[in-house]
């Protein structure tokens, strides 16, 4: 990291901040990074609303702000002029009125703040245009993919339902992010910031869907949301990533995960606090019995939206190396297989 990114990268880590579990930044912050007024940027939001739904931005408690306050030491000066709390400490409520009153002064804000998630921060390079905006947001991305490298490399001192949480949140944004793309690449001022993604500097998991080269964490996303009635995965080496993928089945569908748990990869307590985080959920473990080394993916097994996908490594593992993922067309003879795997007994994690 040369010392630029990196007093870049300490400079707007500064101002992310953790709000009902997620990273979100402060639409006043959000707006000096991008050059406006505070009430000029929300204008700009408002004004593009639709993009925006309540897990992109959203407005935050009192409370919620005072705790922003604290971490920021009290040296804010956007303190909304109804934000005082009972909850608060005696000095915080003094200082809190003294920056009330130099809000006023300037004709400051009435409202409590809005917050903006990190796929909140990516639509805004939809909405914002110009060059600042261009260099502004590509500083961000860099930001936000640090702190996800950093948890990675260092995910030994995070606990598992930290460690959970984290690695469910990401899985989420990449997904996001892959979708705002599609609608950036037709717009040439932000061209920059969309070709900044394939840097060859900035490591991306990919592997091969069907002949295409594809991120992995949208590969398996893509394949598992199309299930309409139920999801079968067979990998003997399964873990969290599993898991993790797994959440974006839609509700309803039935999942089985037929494995032996080879080197006990997935443990009791990462599905204890993945079925808390995500309770509709369903999934069942049976084993393999030992007679499997390839994986596959079976999609609405015997309906007419039947799909079975051979995978060449674990999901778990996805993108670490060149491996390839490719539809079977001669569904029929794996049939069988699938049958004797349904009676197999269940498997204890």
């Amino acid at each position: 990291m040369n010392s630029e990114n990196a007093n870049n990268f300490e400079d707007l880590s500064s101002l992310i901040y953790i709000i009902r579990g997620v990273r979100v930044m402060l639409d006043a912050d959000l707006a000096t990074i991008y050059g406006y007024e505070t009430r000029s940027f929300n204008q700009q939001v408002k004004n593009n609303i639709e993009k925006f739904d309540a897990d992109f931005r959203f407005q935050i408690t009192k409370e919620e702000y005072h705790e922003i306050l604290r971490s920021k030491n009290l040296t804010s000066n956007i303190l909304p002029t109804n934000c005082e709390s009972n909850e608060s400490s005696d000095q915080e409520v003094l200082i809190s009125k003294k920056l009330m009153s130099k809000s006023e002064k300037r004709g400051g804000r009435q409202h409590l703040p809005y917050v903006f998630t990190e796929q909140g921060i990516y639509m805004l390079m939809t909405v914002l245009k110009g060059e600042l905006a261009t260099e502004q947001s590509k500083a961000l991305i860099r930001t936000f993919k640090m702190m996800k490298d950093y948890i990675i490399e260092n995910k030994c001192l995070v606990g598992n339902n930290e460690l959970v949480q984290l690695s469910l949140q990401t899985t989420q944004n990449t997904a996001d992010i892959a979708e705002i793309k599609n609608t950036m690449v037709t717009k040439t001022d932000l061209a920059k910031v969309v070709r900044d993604f394939t840097d060859p500097m900035i490591r991306r998991e990919y592997l091969i869907l069907n002949g295409e080269s594809v991120d992995a964490n949208i590969a398996y996303s893509s394949i598992y949301k199309s299930a309409k009635s139920s999801v079968f995965v067979v990998d003997n080496y399964i873990g969290l990533k599993t898991l993790v993928l797994l959440k974006n089945v839609a509700e309803g569908v039935y999942i089985v995960v037929f494995s032996d748990n080879i080197g006990g990869g997935l443990h009791q307590a990462d599905f204890d606090d993945f079925h808390r985080q995500y309770p509709d959920i369903q999934i069942g473990f049976r084993k393999t019995c030992g007679i499997f080394h390839d994986r596959y993916i079976i999609l609405d097994y015997n309906t007419d939206s039947e799909r079975i996908y051979h995978c060449g490594a674990s999901s778990k593992d996805a993108g670490n190396k060149v491996t390839t993922i490719t539809e079977v067309s001669d569904r029929q003879v794996y049939h069988q297989i699938v049958d004797e795997l349904l009676d197999n007994p269940m498997l204890i994690i």
